[in-house]
């Protein structure tokens, strides 16, 4: 039986600046980055030091070179804050393209895109 969620592949056209854009910009920290003289390379990204789920970075052309029929899209992804304002200031800050913040029934919500306008979400989770 499956146990929880491992890893989220990104599919990306520029590993070093989606990582820039994920460490810099986001604030996540790079976990593993391996491969990189052997031509394929992927860096796990998460927000924390000791995560339940990472993303991979991998480079778009090479996987699709790999396995032509695999679906290289932009997984929708939602992340969690409990200091949505405060990170939507930061994104700004930062400039990073956000989208407004929205009233949702299951909480406060807002886009945002990468440096190769792919789209994620965060969504206000109070604590409890």
């Amino acid at each position: 039986m499956i146990s929880k969620l491992g890893q989220v592949m990104v599919y990306v056209d520029d590993q070093d600046k989606a990582v820039k854009f994920w460490t810099q910009k986001v604030g996540f920290s790079v976990i593993t980055n391996v491969g990189e003289d052997k031509g394929m390379r992927w860096i796990e990204i998460a927000p924390s030091k000791d995560p339940d789920t990472t993303i991979v970075l991998h480079d778009r052309e090479v996987v699709s070179k790999m396995s032509p029929d695999l679906n290289l899209d932009t997984p929708s992804l939602m992340f969690y804050t409990n200091e949505l304002e405060k990170l939507y200031a930061d994104f700004k800050e930062k400039g990073v393209t956000v989208g407004e913040l929205v009233n949702m029934p299951t909480g406060r919500v807002f886009n945002f895109a990468d440096d190769e306008d792919n789209y994620f979400a965060v969504m206000e989770k109070l604590e409890k």
